[in-house]
């Protein structure tokens, strides 16, 4: 009877030591492989026994985490943009009107020359002098 149960034993204490070579080599490989915060990821998801189920709805949800980041930071540049070519339009109607204003002013020093020529030529024909 001894014989039977040696039978049974043997493939079960088999079986562990696989079990445990497999184990072994898999720490090695995270020792290896894995940084620091990715080992700390894998040892939550060891303990708590997570499934195929659980890492897809992880996996998911880093999904939808990364398009609403990627939906917000377009949303903020499209803003940012918007901003600049405001600005812009608002310093190139600015420049515009200086330029008139400029413009505007240069006629009237030209104006007041002419005005001071003609006053001095009036008094030097006139005999008056300083």
């Amino acid at each position: 009877m001894e014989r039977p149960s040696l039978e049974i034993n043997l493939p079960d204490t088999h079986e562990e030591g696989k079990l445990y070579v497999v184990d072994s080599l898999n720490n090695l490989n995270k020792l290896n492989v894995c940084p620091d915060a990715s080992q700390r990821a894998l040892d939550e998801e060891e303990n708590t026994g997570a499934t195929g189920e659980n890492t897809a709805g992880s996996n998911i949800r880093n999904q939808c985490l990364f398009f609403v980041t990627f939906i917000l930071t377009l949303i903020v540049s499209l803003a940012l943009v918007s901003f600049v070519i405001f600005l812009i339009i608002q310093t190139r109607n600015k420049m515009d009107q200086i330029s008139s204003r400029l413009i505007y002013e240069k006629k009237t020093i030209e104006e007041l020359k002419k005005m001071n020529n003609m006053i001095l030529k009036h008094l030097n024909q006139s005999g008056i002098k300083e």
